[in-house]
Formats: C-alpha cells, structure tokens, sequence
C-alpha cells in the first residue's frame, strides 16, 4: 500500500456564487485535509481564490473509494496530490 493508499480524500457538497446578487452554482470540492476544520478552511481559502464571493457549505465526509465518473476522478486524484479540487456541478439547483 502506498502513501495515496492511505490518505483519505474530503468531499465537502455546497453552492457558490460569484457576486451577491448572482446565481447559485452547485460544487463539489474534494481534498485531504487533517481534519473536518482544516477542510473547510481550505475549501473557502480555494473558493475565494478562484474568485467566488459567497459559499454555502451543506455537508461533509471522507470519500469511500475512487468515484466512477469525470470530472470526479481527476478531482481526486488531485486532491491525493494536495490539490483542493472544485467540480461545479451542472444541472444543479
């Protein structure tokens, strides 16, 4: 088993927006982080980042397993990597 093996990946489920006023987008984020605390502040931290203006973050847990289905993968094998990967969900809310 290696070191990626081990790691457990975060999935944290919620909607973003550009500006106050604008349309509610739908994300997934996933990373690793030590902890619930941690993930969620390096999950605003990317957000922000990547110029969102407003989050509502609605759940949170460790993934189990690889998903199925792109973009997904990528995002976590992104996250194994020490990325914070966002997938906006389309066809949302």
């Amino acid at each position: 088993m290696n070191d990626n093996d081990e790691r457990s990946v975060t999935i944290i489920i919620g909607r973003v927006r550009r500006d106050k006023t604008g349309p509610w987008e739908d994300v997934h984020v996933l990373l690793t982080a030590p902890d619930d605390d941690s993930a969620v502040r390096m999950t605003l931290t990317a957000l922000t980042r990547e110029g969102y203006a407003e989050a509502e973050l609605d759940q949170i847990g460790d993934m189990e397993g690889e998903p199925d289905e792109e973009p997904h993968i990528s995002a976590y094998q992104g996250a194994l990597e020490g990325e914070v990967a966002i997938v906006v969900v389309k066809g949302g809310r």
